[in-house]
């Protein structure tokens, strides 16, 4: 069968499309009103939707389709969306109470304006997940599953699934006390690591449920919390 006549690669395909699109139409509408906020990249949108071209693939490379009908919606979004939060919750506590207790007077670089907010971070989610999962499983586990014996295809995994994991903590290696880096550190990891094996078990959805649930807690709501409460 023909990789692009599979329902499930152009619902994600479209998905992805019509989010990158709507959050950098809207990142365009703040623009010419002057708003000073964090505009959504022309050409990251061009790449994410290049990019996602590769959701077409997914079985090829030994995943599950985006949208599997053997795969309950209990598994693909509740749960990873749950521990997502959960994440999002850790890093209230250990950065926002415990590293930064003091009111903010204007937005943080990693907080924006809601409902603008919504589109920018959801938007960024799936960045992430195009780049951190989708492109370099799918482009690796491509050749892999035809061209190696099935023994190796879960120690391959295994080793990208570490790799990729690691990329995060150590590009956003923060400054500070050596407990919030190492909190950083780990922190990033595991939910990296987990994501990775969402995308194994229950396909791109589930990877990116876990990041969406992060970002709802550590960008949206907190963002509401401070446009709210905190600022003059």
């Amino acid at each position: 069968m023909n990789a692009f006549s599979n329902r499930p690669g152009w619902t994600a395909f479209l998905f992805v499309t019509f989010w990158a699109i709507a959050a950098n139409a809207y990142s365009y509408f703040m623009m010419i009103r002057s708003c000073e906020v964090r505009h959504v990249d022309n050409i990251e949108t061009l790449l994410v939707v290049l990019v996602a071209i590769l959701l077409f693939f997914q079985k090829q490379a030994g995943f599950p389709q985006p949208i599997d009908l053997t795969i309950g919606n209990r598994n693909r979004f509740l749960i990873p969306v749950v521990a997502g939060l959960l994440f999002g919750m850790l890093d209230i506590i250990f950065v926002r109470v415990l590293q930064h207790p003091q009111p903010y007077t204007s937005f943080p670089p990693y907080l924006q304006p809601f409902p603008y907010s919504v589109f920018l971070y959801i938007n960024g989610a799936i960045y992430m997940e195009v780049f951190y999962r989708l492109l370099p499983f799918t482009l690796i586990m491509l050749p892999v599953t035809r061209f190696t014996p099935e023994k190796y295809h879960f120690p391959i995994f295994i080793a990208i699934a570490i790799i990729t994991s690691l990329v995060e903590p150590i590009l956003q290696f923060p400054e500070g006390a050596l407990w919030f880096r190492i909190y950083s550190t780990v922190s990033g990891f595991a939910m990296n690591f987990l994501q990775a094996w969402y995308f194994r078990k229950y396909g791109f959805f589930a990877s990116l449920s876990v990041r969406v649930g992060h970002y709802l807690v550590w960008h949206i709501l907190h963002g509401i919390y401070v446009e709210a409460f905190e600022l003059p």
